[in-house]
């Protein structure tokens, strides 16, 4: 437990080696949608050199599951999933009883969102390991600045660690440089004029 950063980069690069090409960040509560997205650009810009890398997808659930949730259950096993939970918040909202039960959904009432997707997680995570997922789980106890930082160090640790597995630099972004080199030269900034030269006869056939 001294050194979970080290075992999970490990572990994400083990995967790797066996065909796991891809890693999904997978979270309940939207509260975590933009840490997903931080996780995303780290993971995504630190590893993604020299035709190497594990592709980061960031899921929310459940809103995700109902349109990838049948590629997760039976789609190619290149892909590992790593749950991103929230133990404790704020929200307090409950399910109300309707008298109309059409959509048979009144054995919800009374249990709050959050026992919901407590449970949607717990269903999820028993079915894609059936499924043959490699699945991991981080808990965050809260949401607070201490927590929080705790798990930005994390991430950043663990990935600095896992470029360094895949023998390339995770400190760098070379690759990002290109497109907004090509966009400065479309759009006019000085400083760029021969690579417009250049990119002119490559873009007039462009159809837009």
């Amino acid at each position: 437990e001294s050194n979970l950063a080290g075992h999970y980069s490990a572990v994400r690069n083990i995967l790797f080696r066996r065909g796991y090409t891809t890693e999904v960040l997978a979270s309940f509560q939207p509260q975590l949608h933009f840490v997903s997205e931080w996780w995303k650009q780290l993971a995504g810009e630190s590893e993604g050199k020299n035709q190497t890398g594990i592709f980061p997808a960031a899921l929310d659930y459940t809103t995700d599951l109902h349109s990838l949730g049948q590629w997760m259950q039976e789609g190619i096993r290149n892909v590992f999933e790593t749950f991103l939970i929230l133990k404790k918040t704020v929200s307090t909202v409950t399910v109300p009883k309707f008298d109309d039960d059409s959509d048979e959904l009144n054995y919800l009432a009374g249990k709050s969102f959050e026992e919901i997707n407590q449970n949607a997680y717990k269903g999820t995570l028993l079915a894609h390991v059936e499924g043959k997922v490699p699945s991991a789980t981080i808990v965050l106890d809260d949401r607070t600045e201490k927590t929080l930082g705790q798990l930005f160090y994390f991430f950043e640790k663990a990935i600095a660690l896992s470029g360094y597995m895949l023998r390339v630099n995770p400190f760098d972004q070379p690759g990002v440089e290109e497109y907004k080199k090509n966009m400065f030269a479309l759009l006019g900034k000085a400083g760029f004029e021969k690579r417009r030269e250049e990119l002119s006869s490559q873009t007039r056939d462009m159809q837009l």
